[in-house]
Parts: C-alpha cells; sequence; structure tokens
C-alpha cells in the first residue's frame, strides 16, 4: 500500500492528459459567429470547451456608444460599488492571507476621473461587483447591451443570473480561481487576457486554508489588513500563473495553461469549472452574463477528482 499514492498521481497525470487529448485543447477556437442554440450546446457546453466569439455582440450600441464622455453623462451622478485595493489584487493571497478588497460607494463619475487619470489618488480602482450591478447599478445602460444572449438561454433553457459590469485600471488582476457558472464575457472596449486551465488540471493546482481579511484605507491614504475574526478559513488559490513557484509548487509544472487576448467586440464563453486568472488594457468596459451550471455529473466528477486530490495530499 505504501506505493498507492504515487499509483494514484500516475493516474491523475494521465487522466489530465487524455481529456487534454480527447478535447483538442491545445488553444481556444475562435468562431466566427454564433452557433445555433443545438449546435452550441452539443459541441461547447456539453464538452465544456472554451471558445471565442465573433460577430455576437456587433449589434450591440454599446460598442460606439460607450465612450468615457457618455458614460459620465448617463451614469456619472450615481454612487457605484468600487473595489479597492492598494495592488490592484482584490480577493487574493497576500502575505498569508485571503484579502478583500475595501467595497468602496463613490460617485461613478469619479471613478472615470480615476481611470482617466485626472485623480490620482492611492489604490487600485475596479468596478467589479458581481451580484448583476448591470442590472442594479447601471440601469441606464441595459438598452445599450442585451438583457440575455437568446442563443445561450435557448441552449440552456434559462436565463443568466447575473450580468456584469466591469471597469478598471489596468493593474487591477483577478486571481487565478473558478466559478459554477457558464460565463459569456463580453469586451466593450479594450481587452482582456486570459490564463485558462480545465477542470482536468485540478490535482496540479493548489489550494491551501488562509484567514480571510479585509483591506481599509487610512486617511493617510495607507491600506491595512483587517481580519474577518469570527470568520472561518477560506480555500483559495496561492499560485500565481504568471510567475508560477515551482519549487513550492512542482505539480504545477504538469499543466498547459491555455493563453487567449479576447478584443473589443468578441465574447469568450468560459465553461464552468475552468480556472480563470484575468488581466485587462487600461480603462477596460467589458459585461458578462453568468448561467448557473447543471449540477450533473461533470460536477459530480470534478467532486470526486477535487477528494482524490485532497486525499492524496494529506497521506
Amino acid at each position: 500500500m505504501a506505493d498507492t499514492p504515487q499509483a494514484v498521481w500516475e493516474c491523475l497525470r494521465e487522466f489530465s492528459g487524455e481529456v487534454r487529448e480527447l478535447q483538442g485543447a491545445h488553444s481556444v477556437t475562435y468562431l466566427n459567429k454564433p452557433p445555433s442554440p443545438l449546435t452550441f450546446y452539443r459541441d461547447w457546453i456539453s464538452s465544456n470547451r472554451p471558445c471565442i466569439i465573433r460577430n455576437a455582440i456587433t449589434h450591440w450600441p454599446a460598442l460606439q456608444k460607450w465612450t468615457f464622455d457618455y458614460l459620465r453623462s448617463c451614469v456619472g451622478y450615481k454612487n457605484v460599488s468600487v473595489a479597492v485595493t492598494p495592488n490592484g489584487y482584490a480577493d487574493a493571497v497576500y502575505n498569508g492571507k485571503f484579502v478583500m478588497p475595501e467595497e468602496r460607494n463613490m460617485l461613478f463619475a469619479d471613478v472615470l476621473d480615476i481611470v482617466e487619470k485626472k485623480k490620482k489618488p492611492p489604490g487600485v480602482y475596479y468596478i467589479q461587483k458581481q451580484c448583476s450591478n448591470l442590472t442594479e447599478e447601471f440601469q441606464e445602460l441595459i438598452g445599450d447591451v442585451e438583457s440575455h444572449i437568446h442563443w445561450m438561454s435557448e441552449a440552456l433553457g434559462k436565463r443568466p443570473d447575473a450580468v456584469n459590469f466591469w471597469l478598471g485600471e489596468s493593474a487591477a488582476v483577478t486571481s487565478l480561481h473558478k466559478d459554477h457558472y457558464e460565463n459569456l464575457y463580453c469586451v466593450v472596449s479594450g481587452e482582456k487576457h486570459f490564463i485558462l486551465h480545465p477542470p482536468s488540471d485540478r490535482p496540479f493546482i493548489p489550494y491551501e486554508m488562509y484567514q480571510p481579511a479585509t483591506y481599509q484605507v487610512h486617511e493617510d491614504g495607507s491600506f491595512k489588513v483587517m481580519d474577518e475574526e469570527s470568520a472561518e478559513k477560506v480555500p483559495w488559490i496561492p499560485l500565481d500563473p504568471l510567475e508560477p513557484d515551482l519549487s513550492m509548487y512542482p505539480e504545477y509544472a504538469q499543466t498547459k495553461p491555455l493563453h487567449c487576448t479576447v478584443r473589443a467586440g468578441e465574447m469568450l464563453y468560459l465553461p464552468s469549472l475552468w480556472f480563470h486568472h484575468v488581466r485587462q488594457s487600461h480603462g477596460c468596459i467589458a459585461v458578462n452574463y453568468w448561467y448557473d451550471m447543471e449540477y450533473d455529473m461533470r460536477y459530480h466528477y470534478f467532486q470526486l477528482l477535487d477528494s482524490l486530490t485532497k486525499a492524496i495530499e494529506h497521506v
């Protein structure tokens, strides 16, 4: 039985490689137009494969209208939720803790001034609230996009759980994580840079338990990390795929991450449970649609993979 953990690791490595070969997941495929709902479900959703779709949102008025001047005139007077961090990393591991941003309520016009560098307060600012903030805080902009993506809603038989608006500085980075959503990520201006890992890479992606904390900004502009004392520890990925520490996490070398750039007018289909790390050009504007995943056998297979990984890590 002494060799059992090593044998399981070998099986997991073979499994990951076989999934990659079966899916042909060596790069992210481009589609020149949205497929039919049936084709999209059959070829992409059911096989859990990402793709970038061109000409899916070119009819949106937002692509022409959403200049900073237009946004300021439409929404500048409103208070909106903004994530503020000292380094651009919100919801990320910092100094041995899982640190969340300061959630600040401020005039949207002031956010635009910061992104346009008319004002230079300390910190990095990112509109990233993920509870359907487009419909909750930016209702004036809904008519410039779609309330849902019709062919995706037909493919899944439901409407999105959330529609989110994103805008921020280039220093804002989304750390490596996964979501339980089928995600359509639409770039209106600028570009987003994604690093992607399929769910089958889970054995080689480290998780550790961290004390949750939150950034707080003092009057002098300095940032302090405040522990969430009553909160339980949370699992998060400590590894930075831009500069992975292979001496600490050698198994990550087994992965073959996919890199892709989503440009203005393009849509990324990011399947549920795919790990992703995101950067952006300065002032990039995006809208994404989160459709709740089906908790079918794919979900249970991932849970089994996750459980096996945790079990052999603790042998």
